[in-house]
Order: structure tokens, then C-alpha cells, then sequence
């Protein structure tokens, strides 16, 4: 009969590794719509243009690796801020304009994909073909900082 010995260290990472992966395992997969009346909207920061919502799809927004749909009214702009998260965008409905320093602004339609660096200021518009709503993938916690990094040293 063959017997295998670990060493107690290496039994447990393998016990622990067998416990993540059933974790994974259990986890259920899900989906939104951009329309899902279950959707919970909530606000924006206070210098948003009116109309704006947030709502999030997976994840806890003040920890790392929330999804978010933003909501953005026909016609607003969305004043000069920055994140201190990179945001990966696809816009689902809508046509939106960002601006970010130092770069030429990019019109975005359904289905483009958009990345920001965090640090890096921008305006937003949605456009009169809106409304818009944007998935944001965010590394880093939620947040949206008016001004530029260096307005807050």
C-alpha cells in the first residue's frame, strides 16, 4: 500500500486551496440589463449634472473590483474629475463624449470600450441621443474626485 506523507505546512495550503475552489464553485453567475427594472439607482456625487445614477451589478463599490452602470440624462455634461481607480467603460446605450487631458476627446456609441488610467482628469457629455448608460469596471473602490489630483494636496 502506498502511503503519501505532507508535511503538515503543505497539507494545509492543499486544504486551503480545496476550500477556494469550492468557494468558486459555489458562486452563482448572474446577469443585468441596462433596463432591469430591479436595478436600485442611487446618486451621484453632488456635482453631477441632475438626472445622473448609479447603480451597482457586482461587488461592493467601496471595496476593489466593482461594476457599476452609470445614468446619464440627454444633454448633460459631467465637470472636470478623476478616479483613483483605472475604469474600463463599454457605453450600452446613448452616444458619450469623453475628454481627458492632454488627449483629443473620443465619441463613444453602443458597444465601444473606453479605458481611463486612474489620476487622469476628464469631462464627460451625453449627448442629445441619450440617455446614456455606461459599464464601468472599476480596479480600486468607487469614487469620483472634482478637479484635478494636484487641487487636493
Amino acid at each position: 500500500m502506498l502511503k503519501l506523507k505532507l508535511p503538515l505546512a503543505a497539507g494545509a495550503v492543499l486544504a486551503a486551496l480545496l476550500f477556494s475552489i469550492s468557494a468558486v464553485a459555489d458562486e452563482q453567475a448572474f446577469i443585468w440589463t441596462h433596463d432591469d427594472p430591479n436595478l436600485e439607482w442611487g446618486p451621484c456625487p453632488d456635482y453631477f449634472p441632475e438626472g445622473c445614477g448609479f447603480a451597482t451589478l457586482q461587488g461592493n463599490p467601496e471595496r476593489p473590483n466593482a461594476d457599476i452602470f452609470l445614468r446619464l440624462a440627454p444633454n448633460s455634461e459631467v465637470p472636470l474629475h478623476w478616479h483613483t481607480s483605472a475604469e474600463r467603460m463599454i457605453l450600452v446605450s446613448g452616444e458619450f463624449v469623453v475628454d481627458y487631458d492632454g488627449q483629443d476627446p473620443v465619441v463613444m456609441r453602443p458597444g465601444t470600450y473606453a479605458y481611463g488610467p486612474a489620476g487622469l482628469p476628464h469631462t464627460a457629455e451625453c449627448r442629445d441621443q441619450g440617455p446614456c448608460i455606461l459599464f464601468i469596471a472599476f480596479e480600486e473602490p468607487v469614487d469620483a474626485i472634482a478637479g484635478r489630483p494636484h487641487d487636493h494636496e
